[in-house]
Parts: structure tokens; C-alpha cells; sequence
């Protein structure tokens, strides 16, 4: 039976590019998922429609999932696509939607944030390119949210989840689907799965670092029972409510555990982690870490071993502070590089548009035009397909690659809770001096250009202005500055540095000693210790 229910409209639904992320117990409150839920379909529409929906099994998940699936069905959806258990990676959701052409799909996630009734839930919306929804329809939600008098939802039992079939929810139709197995024919499709075979029968040893979140049963699946992997490859494997305890967040912070493992004697030949919701990946070599903007680059320099891509690139695409090392392999391949705002919606267009086949953040996301989201175990895969056909250690392509395009020496450095009104004259204080900035010295560096990013979209036009502070120490060296999170509990300070080395010198240095007087200059220029009090930063990657 369908039910109306009156409500009153709660402050703060507030979507961003990931979609709606609150402590998961403001989720949990009185009609707080329902109105937002409402304000999202009301925007959508759901009648005669068909959505997918899955989440990465964190605290909350199975009872949203039964609350969304029981609003669609009051709000007039023809079907729903469910994966099993309420479960599906957020790529895995995204390929669902382009293969089954759907209306847009509903993904509950809070990506690399910790999960637990005392931690944080989310619940987005993909369109039906399988891509994020677009600021236009999120800021929709969010004002249909602020008038919301009312939610429709459908009176009955739990929809039984546990195995695949077709289910009735009154007049709507639930597909409860295996979540891991289209993903996994389709990463067939893409990549040399009898060659990455091989290479495990030859004794090649792995460590895959699911941290107890949605890639566990993917990892499995895909690496162990179809590629070979032996048994036990894939540690933390099993979703969790709470990741265990685990910060899923795939990164030498809090994958430690995986650092240890590969920086030791005993390391395996590869390794790599991927987070909450599957979208992230970091790659380990036997005693080396690889960067996010190494990776990219890499992985573009070698795409076409694969047989997904051995076409080659239409083009590549990072975020602005992620490194330039992508863009040097662009040139090589006579290929387009664009560089764009922080946000993997920003690539939507030039996926959707043919422009580009890669692309990547230094965020620790990759992923390519195969979906419309970022896609950590691909990134992973598309490794094992290049280690296989080169034969050839992680530390050698790295020391490879570095030999023929340079090094792109690069670091993050986040100086967190900083007072938000002195950030906030910093970033004025800095913009002021802009324009006086390229010809000066600092620390031995010469400045040779200095902006505030703005990026005109060759798509559709549009322009994203004050996308972060550039400061150019000519070709490759540079400092960003980026401004995030400011609010009562202050802002966060971003600062990424990069220094080529064009070889075949000081390509093995540490990173932080080559990017050394980049970090004194960067200081200077700003008055970090002038505005914030900081000398150091509180995280290093």
C-alpha cells in the first residue's frame, strides 16, 4: 500500500559532486533519508522509470536500500536494479546503468570515509551516462529539499535481497543481481586475462588490500578464482559494516600494513589497495611506491598493451594539481592533454564526448572511458596486464618510463584545521600579489608565471573560475595552492609541489629532498607561517 507521509523540510541537504554526506546517524534520524530521497526523485522523476541502486555495505546500507527501494516504488519506477545484499562498487554501479540503459542509478557510499554507526553514510545520484549528477541537478535537490512537505513510500516487507531473481514491490519490479559478475566480464573484455594468467602460473606473487570494503568480493573473484591468484591474495576481503575499524582510504597512511608488506624482505612482486567504494587505488612495486600521477602516466605510456586499448588513446586528462608527467606522454603520443578542475565530473564531458580515453587525480583515482567513474581494481588490472606483457619488475618500467619522459618529482603537503578567517587572507593576500610575482627569486627559484586556475569547458562551455593558485618555476616546477573544507572546525590547506628532473641525472632522488627549495619558495610566497602559525604540514603523501 502507498503511504504519504507529511514532513517538514530539513536544513542542510546539501549535495557536492559526491553527492549527500552526513554522519551516519543524521541519516538515521526521522525522515531525513526519506525527504532527501523525495527531493532526489521529485527532481529525477521516477515514473515509469528504471534506476539501479547498491552501496559498499557500510553501517546503514541494508535498511537505505530498503527505504529507497520502497520510495521508488510509491513514487510510480517501473524497476529497480539491485545487487545482491544492497551491495555494488560504485564503477560496478556505473557500468549497470550504461549497460542496461537506465534512468540514473542510486549509489549509498561515502567512498574513503570511515564507516560505522558513529561515522559517516552518503547516497548520490549517477545520471544515465553513468557519470555523477552534474552541479545543475544537485543544486535541484537541494532546493526542492528546502520545500518538501511530503514523502510517498510503499507499505511492506523487507524486499528479499539474499539471492539473484526478480522480485514484486507492488507494481514495480526489483532485479536482484550478482554485483561482482558484469564487472568482471567486462574487465575481461578490456584486458589479457590468459597473458595476467600466465603470469601468476609463473610464480608471481600479488598482495590486493580490499580493506574490508566493496572491492573484497571483486578482488576475489576476478584475481583468485579468474586469473589464478593463489588463494589468499586478497587480505581484508569480506565488506564490513565498519571496515573493520579500517580507514579505507588506499594511500601509505592507511594501508600501512601493505607498505610493510612491500617495503620488507619478503615482498611479493606487487601490490595494491583500493578503497570504501572501489573507486580509488594505490599501486606498490617490490620496495617502491607509485604515485597516483605516476601511475597515470604510466598507465597511458602503456595502455595499448592491453586489448582494450590497443588502439591507442583518443586523449588523457588530469585534475590541474595533479602532475604534468601525464602530459609529457600525451606529446610523445601526438595525443590531447587537458587539465581540469578537482572533481571526476569535469571528465564526464570529455568522456562523453570522445576527447579523452584516460584519465586521473593525484587523489589516488584512474579510470578510463569504459564508465563514467573513477575505477581503483581497473587501475590495478590494467598493471597486472602491463606487467605481464613487459616481464618486467614495477621499479623497471618506473625506472624505464623516468629514463624516456623525465621525472615529475611530486608531493601533497595538508596543513588541516587550519583558522579559516587567516586561510581565507592568505588565498586574498596571495591573489593580490599575482600579477607581481613572475620575475622575483625565491629561494632560488625564478617565478615565471603565477594565476588563479580557471577552466573553460570545451564541451559545453562553461567556466569554472578560482580552481586553485598556480605559481610556475618554469617547465614542470611549480607550487598549487587549494583551499578545502573551511568551517567551524577551520580549513584545510592543500599544497602540491612538483619538480621535473628531464634525466638522465637525479632521477633517483627521495622525493621531498628534490623538491626541496620548491618547498621553501612555496613557503615564502604565501607566508604560510605568517597566516597559519604552521612551519610543517600534518600529512605528507
Amino acid at each position: 500500500m502507498k503511504l504519504t507521509v507529511a514532513t517538514t523540510p530539513i536544513a542542510g541537504q546539501k549535495p557536492g559532486t559526491s553527492g549527500l554526506r552526513k554522519k551516519t546517524r543524521v541519516f538515521m534520524g526521522p525522515h531525513y533519508l526519506e525527504n532527501f530521497i523525495q527531493a532526489l526523485f521529485d527532481v529525477i522523476g521516477a515514473e515509469g522509470k528504471t534506476f539501479v541502486l547498491g552501496g559498499d555495505g557500510r553501517y546503514f546500507n541494508d535498511r537505505a536500500a530498503q527505504v529507497i527501494l520502497r520510495m521508488a516504488a510509491a513514487n510510480g519506477a517501473a524497476k529497480v536494479i539491485i545487487g545482491q545484499d544492497a551491495l555494488l562498487s560504485t564503477p560496478a554501479a556505473s557500468h549497470l546503468i550504461r549497460l542496461n540503459k537506465t534512468d540514473g542509478g542510486i549509489i549509498m557510499s561515502a567512498s574513503h570515509n570511515p564507516g560505522g554507526p558513529d561515522e559517516d553514510f552518503g547516497v548520490k545520484f549517477n545520471m544515465p551516462n553513468g557519470g555523477p549528477a552534474p552541479e545543475s541537478v544537485t543544486e535541484a535537490m537541494f532546493a526542492r529539499s528546502g520545500a518538501v512537505s511530503a514523502y510517498h513510500i510503499f507499505e511492506a516487507t523487507d524486499v528479499d535481497l539474499s539471492s539473484p531473481g526478480l522480485r514484486q514491490l507492488g507494481e514495480m519490479v526489483v532485479e536482484v543481481v550478482d554485483p561482482v559478475a558484469d564487472y568482471a566480464d567486462l574487465m575481461e573484455t578490456l584486458f589479457d586475462f590468459d597473458a595476467i594468467r600466465a603470469l601468476f602460473g609463473a610464480g608471481f606473487r600479488m598482495r590486493m588490500d580490499s580493506m574490508c570494503a566493496i572491492t573484497g568480493p571483486y578482488a576475489v573473484e576476478i584475481l583468485e578464482k579468474r586469473l589464478g591468484a593463489a588463494a589468499g591474495t586478497v587480505v581484508n576481503a569480506t565488506p564490513l559494516p565498519d571496515f573493520g575499524g579500517m580507514h579505507p582510504d588506499p594511500n601509505p597512511t592507511w594501508a600501512s600494513d601493505l607498505m610493510d608488506e612491500m617495503m620488507g624482505e619478503e615482498a611479493p612482486d606487487f601490490g595494491a589497495a583500493s578503497d570504501g567504494d572501489g573507486d580509488r587505488n594505490m599501486v606498490v612495486g617490490r620496495g617502491i611506491y607509485v604515485s597516483p600521477s605516476d601511475s597515470l602516466a604510466v598507465l597511458a605510456a602503456n595502455a595499448h598493451l592491453a586489448k582494450g586499448y590497443k588502439a591507442g588513446l583518443k586523449g588523457v586528462a588530469r585534475s590541474m594539481p595533479t602532475s604534468g608527467a601525464v602530459d609529457r606522454v600525451a606529446k610523445h603520443l601526438g595525443i590531447g592533454a587537458y587539465e581540469t578542475p578537482t572533481g571526476w565530473k569535469f571528465f564526464g564531458n570529455l568522456l562523453d564526448a570522445g576527447r579523452v580515453t584516460l584519465c586521473g587525480e593525484e587523489s589516488f583515482g584512474t579510470g578510463s572511458d569504459h564508465v563514467r567513474e573513477k575505477d581503483g581494481l581497473w587501475a590495478v588490472l590494467m598493471w597486472l596486464n602491463i606487467l605481464a606483457v613487459r616481464k618486467q619488475s614495477v621499479a623497471s618500467i618506473l625506472a624505464a618510463h623516468f629514463a624516456q619522459f623525465g621525472r615529475n618529482y611530486y608531493s601533497r603537503h595538508d596543513f588541516e584545521a587550519v583558522d579559516s578567517t587567516r586561510a581565507d587572507q592568505m588565498f586574498l593576500t596571495l591573489r593580490e600579489n599575482l600579477k607581481a610575482l613572475p620575475g622575483q627569486v625565491v629561494a632560488g627559484l625564478s617565478v615565471t608565471a603565477a594565476d588563479d586556475f580557471a577552466y573553460h569547458d570545451p564541451v559545453d562551455g562553461s567556466m569554472s573560475q578560482k580552481q586553485g593558485i598556480r605559481v610556475q618555476f618554469g617547465d614542470g616546477t611549480r607550487a598549487v595552492y587549494r583551499l578545502s573544507g573551511t568551517g567551524t572546525e577551520g580549513a584545510t590547506l592543500r599544497l602540491y609541489l612538483e619538480a621535473f628532473a628531464p634525466g638522465p641525472e637525479g632521477l633517483d632522488k627521495n622525493p621531498q629532498e628534490a623538491l626541496e627549495n620548491v618547498i621553501r619558495a612555496a613557503h615564502k610566497i604565501a607566508d604560510i607561517q605568517g597566516f597559519t602559525g604552521r612551519t610543517s604540514p600534518d600529512v605528507v603523501t
